[in-house]
């Protein structure tokens, strides 16, 4: 599937009554229910089954996928309170893979953990989710993180193709300025859902659009007929990273992707001139400071 000219036709499936067609998503999904106290686990086990059908067969939007072509992603939710009878609160661990044309590889494109997971689940209830309104803190919260998924997917193969999905993740967050838990709001912290959509959206961090497609589509794709030419996209795309961080140095966005791709890149320019691997290093340790001492690898020939 081409996703080069999709930012401009794709119109948001707001009903959930047609998931016949192939849906976009293929998720894996786990509950760890180790910390709550209580031997009968049935109820988490039935929560598990209804969140993996909520994800896997609501159709997100009006694009037919084939299976091949289906976004891998996975989710692990972690409760370590119930509050009452049916609240919880926890985390939620997510990684969102795609993979490289040609190749048997699957780059890394969103490794995060919502440390801010908090939600109502009542056993055999419907999951019910709608954009224009918000109903559940658990299905807003799994639905604005797919939509960002999708976001990020898409920008990956056209520049700024994930704009609608960005978009529809926004919504969610305005909808959910009424929910009374955490993660919804500016004034909430400074690294949670309001400002990761918030960043996605802003104009100050556009150039981070430019860097998903071009490390991907210009760099991942193509390193597998010619590396060197991939490289060389690749390193061009740092110094997009490196132009937020001059100014923007707290950028959370920012901050996820380094997190997300530290290791790929330092493996990357495992190979190369020596002159792109200085200019790499130079780069990351700027951005990254805190990890500065990893980057020596690249120097050294790379992740070991």
């Amino acid at each position: 599937m081409k996703r080069s000219i999709v930012s401009f036709i794709i119109v948001i499936c707001m009903f959930f009554a047609n998931i016949a067609a192939a849906q976009e998503i293929k998720c894996d999904i786990a509950i760890n229910s180790s910390q709550i106290p209580g031997s009968d686990k049935s109820v988490f086990e039935n929560m598990q089954t209804a969140l993996y059908e909520f994800i896997n067969n609501t159709k997100w939007t009006n694009i037919n996928f084939k299976p091949s072509e289906k976004i891998e992603c996975s989710m692990v939710i972690t409760l370590k309170e119930r509050t009452d009878s049916d609240s919880y609160t926890g985390e939620l661990n997510m990684a969102l893979r795609r993979p490289c044309y040609k190749s048997s590889y699957t780059t890394p494109m969103f490794n995060y953990v919502d440390p801010k997971f908090a939600f109502s689940y009542t056993d055999g209830q419907p999951l019910d989710f709608s954009m224009n309104t918000h109903i559940s803190d658990l299905t807003s919260s799994i639905a604005f993180y797919i939509y960002m998924f999708l976001g990020f997917d898409f920008d990956s193969f056209s520049l700024n193709g994930g704009k609608p999905f960005f978009e529809a993740a926004e919504q969610i967050v305005n909808n959910a300025q009424s929910s009374s838990q955490p993660g919804w709001k500016a004034f909430d912290g400074n690294k949670n859902r309001y400002w990761l959509v918030e960043n996605t959206n802003s104009n100050s961090y556009a150039v981070l659009h430019q860097f998903l497609y071009e490390y991907h589509r210009l760099g991942l794709d193509v390193m597998s007929e010619k590396p060197d030419q991939g490289r060389a996209a690749i390193l061009t795309s740092l110094q997009y990273l490196q132009a937020v961080h001059s100014n923007y140095p707290t950028c959370f966005w920012l901050q996820l992707i380094v997190e997300s791709k530290r290791d790929e890149i330092i493996n990357v320019f495992s190979e190369g001139t020596q002159q792109e691997k200085t200019t790499a290093s130079s780069i990351m340790k700027q951005i990254d400071p805190s990890k500065s001492s990893q980057y020596d690898a690249i120097l050294q020939g790379g992740k070991k």
